[in-house]
């Protein structure tokens, strides 16, 4: 018998003991990333006592794979429009704890004389809390429900999305020469470019991908293509200079868009829990006993900068925000750790070798430390602003409170310049980029292969690509100079004042000319004419893209058929009853807020009425729609039955809901001691002359009602089994075929 590879031998030890650990943390409730992590530390060499792994690189790759899966993931549950939505209070918060984190992370890497690469390593690491911790901190300490922890998790979103583009920024000044200001600026507007070429690309064509094959698309299809695009989208970030993990995160920021998110999201789950484990695994073979007893004092001191650094700067950042000084606080304290980002810039130091080895356990070290002391974090904040509202003066507690830099704006005038400017400027540099990418592509791959294919004649494959490579970016150039000429702002600036016609006017000309400038750049690499005649021809090219309407209907036609696929996951929620009511975002000025709570599966609420219920009366909230499947119900009233898997859209204030989440998880049925003896079994009785069942109807005999079981049929010769009507007498010498759990059935027989 031929010997298992050494990777199926590691894979297998791996799991079980990550099985194992994971289910004494689960009992501990701790969070599973622990586990994985002292799994790790098991399996590793630096464990004498256990067997260890062998093959560290097939597990690294397996790792590797899991931080693409884990970013995709990630992805799928990050949305643009949300963030478009959230406004400017979760973007201060976020950069301002972000910029802090980062600030104090340099300055204890070099207070220990760490290298440069280090110091900036340990700022990317410093600056992200972790999602998946606070998340499950919130979740067992029945906040989930509480308005600051929303607000938490929304710039914990955020703070995913930097990450990403961190990680992008930090491999680019690990690689370069320098890591200055400019090569930042650089790295920046790179990854702004693809991001804006990926998205809309991707958002216009692969939600039209899946609408034509929705109906060929089971659940086993749905991931293979799901995981293909993600693999696909990591192979061309790695081609143009980023990391697979990005190219990740984009592919399923672009497929948290599509109708079919919720689905891809379900049966992704598994493959990233997976991997995800290995990654972490990993991440515990890594530790090393000796660094941590040698780095004991830095790694007391980073944990201590995090726990002070967050408590202070967290409770700042969120005060910026517009939040009260109370509600910063808690929200600040929330985010006292690191976790699952720190692992991955760490992993993403190594593998580039700019990073010492010892800054990896030591952050590993760090974070398992912080995420103990997380939920005691949570618990300090209120005695904290106790303490605080004591001892600071009335008006300084006042002033704290007002604090914000996310005011509303002012005239509408300059309302109407500031969106029309902003609408302009957005789909200019969209449209610049798709026109960049058309004639990058044409000239660097098309244009060899006309050249070659039709060889001698040079200036014919030129006019042939030039012709078509205009033609490609025309769609792009005329919606860039025409877009927003005749929108509601536009016209109101207009008719306004007379003063507003010459910079309106100008906003066109701008435009005009760089969309010229496109059709210039085209001519001028393919041809020796003389520049004033090649501009006379840019401005005259563009000219007809103006005044063309077949131009006209295919850049609207691309527009809307852009917008649609970007509004189909809202449309499906709206149709389907999901999408939250607009009256929510009111509620926060009367100190409630809406929360979506889920009905468990063993809940002894299911199956009785709102009325029965009495929510109003034991928690003092209102139920204000029911979900429930593909339906939603609104305003139910009292009879109104509670079903297993509904979720309730409740109103009340953040005590009010902790106490009824806090009842939903406790109030269900317990497990079933004896259930082992509660088959059913299937028995054969007779009628005997003297049994009380002779003369007896099936509805009078008490069969069902007195002994719980049930009369399948009576016996007519061999094969055959008859049913048994209500009304039908039993009879001497009857054959009764009867089902029933094994103390019932021997009540029954001897009666």
């Amino acid at each position: 018998m031929a010997e298992l590879p050494e990777l199926v031998k590691d894979l297998a030890l791996i799991l079980v003991v990550a099985g194992t650990v994971t289910l004494l943390f689960k009992r501990l409730k701790q969070p599973l990333v622990l586990g994985y992590i002292v799994a790790g530390f098991i399996v590793s060499p630096q464990m004498p006592y256990t067997m260890s792994v062998i093959d560290r690189a097939d597990v690294q790759t397996w790792a590797d794979i899991g931080v693409i899966f884990l970013l995709f993931s990630l992805g799928l549950d990050f949305s643009f429009k949300k963030i478009l939505k959230m406004g400017a209070a979760p973007v201060i918060a976020s950069l301002t704890i972000i910029f802090c984190m980062m600030l104090i992370g340099v300055t204890v890497g070099n207070a220990f004389g760490w290298s440069q690469m280090d110091c900036i390593f340990l700022a990317g690491m410093l600056a992200m809390s972790s999602t998946t911790i606070i998340y499950k901190a919130f979740d067992d300490m029945g906040l989930r429900q509480q308005h600051f922890a929303s607000l938490v998790m929304s710039v914990l979103i955020l703070e995913d999305v930097l990450a990403i583009v961190m990680m992008v920024m930090l491999s680019a000044v690990a690689t370069g020469s320098n890591p200055d200001g400019g090569e930042m600026i650089g790295s920046v507007l790179r990854i702004g470019f693809f991001l804006i070429l990926w998205f809309v690309v991707g958002i216009s064509l692969i939600p039209m991908f899946l609408r034509s094959v929705r109906k060929l698309i089971s659940e086993e299809t749905l991931l293979v293509v799901s995981l293909g695009l993600c693999c696909l989208m990591a192979v061309i970030s790695t081609q143009v200079g980023f990391s697979s993990a990005f190219g990740a995160f984009v592919m399923g920021s672009i497929l948290a868009e599509t109708v079919e998110a919720e689905k891809i999201i379900k049966v992704v789950e598994p493959v990233k829990n997976l991997f995800g484990a290995v990654f972490f695994v990993s991440v515990g073979m890594l530790v090393e006993p000796a660094i941590l007893v040698e780095y004991a004092l830095p790694i007391a001191v980073i944990v201590l900068a995090i726990l002070l650094g967050q408590s202070l700067f967290g409770s700042f950042g969120y005060l910026l925000s517009g939040q009260t000084l109370k509600t910063a606080m808690r929200c600040g304290f929330s985010m006292a750790q690191i976790g699952e980002f720190a692992f991955i810039i760490a992993s993403l130091g190594l593998s580039l070798g700019v990073i010492s080895k010892f800054l990896y356990p030591v952050v590993v070290a760090v974070s398992v430390i912080t995420t103990f002391l997380t939920p005691y974090m949570i618990r300090a904040s209120e005695p904290c602003y106790n303490m605080l509202e004591r001892r600071l003066p009335t008006s300084w507690i006042s002033t704290l409170n007002h604090i914000t830099l996310s005011h509303p704006s002012g005239k509408t005038a300059k309302n109407n310049w500031k969106s029309l400017l902003r609408q302009m400027t957005v789909n200019t540099v969209i449209y610049t980029i798709l026109s960049v990418t058309v004639v990058a592509l044409m000239l660097t791959l098309f244009l060899p292969f006309i050249r070659h294919l039709l060889v001698g004649w040079h200036w014919t494959a030129n006019f042939i690509c030039g012709s078509l490579t205009v033609l490609g970016i025309s769609p792009f150039l005329r919606a860039m100079v025409m877009k927003k000429n005749h929108s509601e702002e536009f016209k109101a600036l207009w008719a306004e004042s007379r003063l507003n016609h010459l910079p309106l006017i100008f906003t066109i000309i701008v435009r005009v000319i760089i969309a010229s400038s496109f059709v210039f750049y085209i001519c001028n690499y393919l041809s020796r004419f003389a520049n004033a005649l090649i501009i006379a021809i840019a401005v005259a090219v563009v000219l007809m893209m103006i005044m063309s309407r077949s131009l006209k209907h295919s850049s609207i036609r691309l527009e809307r058929m852009f917008v649609q696929n970007l509004r189909s996951r809202d449309i499906e929620a709206q149709v389907h009853g999901r999408k939250r009511p607009l009256y929510e975002g009111h509620l926060l000025d009367r100190n409630v807020h809406m929360s979506d709570i889920d009905v468990p599966m063993d809940s002894t609420w299911a199956g009785k009425t709102l009325r029965q219920l009495e929510l109003r009366q034991r928690f003092g909230v209102h139920v204000s729609s029911i979900l429930r499947a593909e339906r939603r119900l609104n305003i139910p009233d009292g009879n109104t039955i509670v079903f297993p898997g509904d979720r309730l859209q409740v109103i009340g204030a953040d005590s009010q809901l902790s106490r009824l989440a806090e009842a939903l998880r406790t109030e269900i049925y317990g497990s079933d001691p004896d259930i082992e003896t509660k088959s059913m079994r299937l028995r054969q009785m007779v009628v005997t002359g003297g049994s009380p069942l002779v003369g007896v109807t099936l509805r009078e005999s008490g069969i069902r009602s007195r002994y719980n079981c049930m009369v399948v049929g009576i016996e007519e010769g061999e094969e055959n089994l008859s049913p048994v009507a209500p009304d039908r007498k039993f009879e001497k010498g009857d054959i009764i075929w009867i089902v029933g759990e094994e103390h019932n059935l021997s009540q029954l027989l001897e009666q």
